[in-house]
């Protein structure tokens, strides 16, 4: 079973990757003994000139096509300009096969200047997804800047509020949408070991 992160900033560090980097650890600690394999896909690596000019054919444009391909989910960051999703996300996007996310799980991130750009996720990038065939587009995480502050040394650091619903997120990506075991609390107890009175 594999995650495919998207990576759709066109920046390399941006609030959006904080949350990526921030999933992609829950990820890594909440799958325990399950076998899950993480891959990640900066749309930003792609070659711009094969993006912009639709070439399938293009090396980078089809071994990305073939990582959302092979993925058993996806986990889509987005910073939110203009109150969209960014353009290199909607230039990936419109490169896939119309069922490339076919029986997919997918988890939407956005990142915007203010709580006023949230809506982005439900009315701009969840249509989208839903006409590539997405199987269930799990409730979306979205964070406003002052959530995200940048500390003294430049990297951004992802406030409680945030952690809390990335947990939940992640928890929700692997137990529901990818159907993982969840462990129990205790250890199972036998029915024949149940003592009781009338």
């Amino acid at each position: 079973m594999s995650v495919l992160l998207i990576a759709g900033s066109p920046s390399e560090h941006s609030r959006s990757a904080a949350l990526l980097d921030a999933v992609q650890q829950r990820l890594q600690q909440q799958a325990g003994a399950h076998r899950l394999h993480l891959d990640r896909l900066p749309i930003r690596d792609l070659s711009p000139q094969a993006l912009l000019l639709a070439d399938w054919n293009h090396a980078s444009i089809k071994r990305a096509i073939a990582q959302v391909e092979s993925a058993s989910a996806l986990v889509v960051a987005t910073p939110v300009y203009k109150a969209a999703y960014s353009g290199v996300l909607k230039v990936f996007l419109d490169l896939l096969p119309q069922t490339a996310l076919k029986g997919k799980v997918v988890l939407p991130l956005a990142t915007g200047g203010s709580p006023h750009h949230m809506l982005a996720l439900d009315y701009a990038l969840r249509p989208v997804l839903q006409s590539l065939g997405a199987k269930h587009i799990l409730p979306g995480v979205y964070a406003s800047d002052s959530q995200i502050p940048k500390d003294e040394d430049g990297s951004y650091r992802i406030g409680d509020e945030i952690q809390d619903r990335l947990d939940d997120a992640v928890h929700i990506l692997l137990h529901e949408g990818l159907r993982l075991a969840v462990k129990p609390g205790f250890e199972p107890v036998a029915f024949a070991s149940v003592q009781y009175s009338v």
